[in-house]
């Protein structure tokens, strides 16, 4: 219960939960949209430079192990997610390749929200979890959209060479998004200045972090109640697949993090990014290879349900779950 309280009464948390309330009650509140998008961009480059400054001092035999557990949970989750969804769920095909990939895919922002959970409660984790963030950001995505392929789904033909062709520029669509580009610019800026040439900007991209990451949960919050309706027309079958996936997900992620050698905030950090679910970068690759998706679906589970479970409730219960599988 010390873990749940402590995620609860953080700043963040609070924040989110305020934005929540402005919407229920109709407010006018919003943070501007160009100070939004600047936030956003902060937190995406600190992120990347820290966790490029910290890889840029480990050693490869460290980092191997997690980038092969992660790479693997990239594969795995969306096989079971899409199975789950078509079989059990009943989704169409373009429905069920649609939320694998946002569900196989990350969220940056519920990684700031672990690293930041771990470091009030003074849990150390390994630095280059960054790059971990950055490398199991698209290959859920394309293991998705290959299953939507060979069965057949997709804008622009079924399967084959149509579908062969319109990977390349939803994969291009990923790889270019900027969050991916901040975060990939950040490790190799990171990684070439080291710690002593992020000292001097330190101040602006540390002590500042927290206060920029309220902002940007404050607006989500607003985002999230917004979205709320569409996952609640969408029925139950949604919602609990919605509640359901980042909790196996999270443990599949725990016990790769053990099995790949990671310390216990280590673990938690992989388990969160394999319950998280991607609402930035999957959501502009599937437009464009399954138009004929419900992007309501993806959207309201991953931004409405999803999201706010771990950061309210989900990461906090695989810190406790990695408490007991680290004793």
């Amino acid at each position: 219960m010390s873990l749940a309280s402590a995620a609860l009464l953080s700043p963040p948390v609070l924040c989110f939960g305020l934005g929540a309330l402005a919407c229920a009650l109709r407010s006018n509140l919003r943070v501007p949209a160009p100070v939004f998008e600047a936030v956003s961009i902060y937190l995406l480059l600190a992120i990347g430079l820290k966790g490029g400054a910290e890889l840029a001092e480990t050693r490869w035999a460290d980092f191997a192990g997690p980038a092969a557990a992660a790479l693997g949970l990239g594969i795995l989750i969306p096989l079971w997610c899409y199975a789950a969804l078509r079989r059990v769920a009943g989704f169409s095909v373009a429905d069920a390749a649609s939320l694998a990939a946002h569900y196989g895919s990350v969220s940056a922002v519920t990684f700031i929200a672990v690293v930041s959970y771990l470091e009030r409660a003074g849990t150390p984790h390994e630095g280059f979890m960054t790059a971990i963030l950055a490398l199991m950001e698209a290959p859920a995505i394309v293991v998705a959209l290959v299953l939507a392929r060979l069965a057949g789904a997709g804008g622009q033909g079924t399967g084959g060479a149509g579908g062969a062709r319109s990977l390349g520029p939803a994969l291009h669509e990923v790889i270019s998004a900027k969050s991916f580009l901040l975060l990939v610019g950040g490790l190799v800026i990171g990684g070439v200045i080291g710690k002593a040439g992020l000292a001097p900007v330190r101040p602006f991209f540390g002590d500042l972090f927290l206060g920029f990451l309220c902002l940007f949960l404050l607006e989500l919050g607003i985002v999230a109640a917004e979205k709320a309706d569409a996952a609640w027309k969408a029925g139950g079958r949604l919602f609990a697949f919605a509640l359901l996936a980042p909790l196996v997900n999270g443990a599949l992620g725990l016990l790769a993090g053990h099995a790949a050698g990671l310390s216990e905030g280590g673990a938690v950090v992989l388990a969160t990014l394999a319950a998280s679910a991607s609402y930035i970068a999957a959501p502009a690759a599937v437009r464009l290879a399954l138009p004929e998706a419900n992007a309501a679906y993806s959207l309201a589970a991953s931004l409405a349900i999803t999201f706010p479970f771990n950061v309210v409730l989900g990461i906090p219960l695989y810190a406790a779950a990695a408490g007991f599988l680290y004793r």
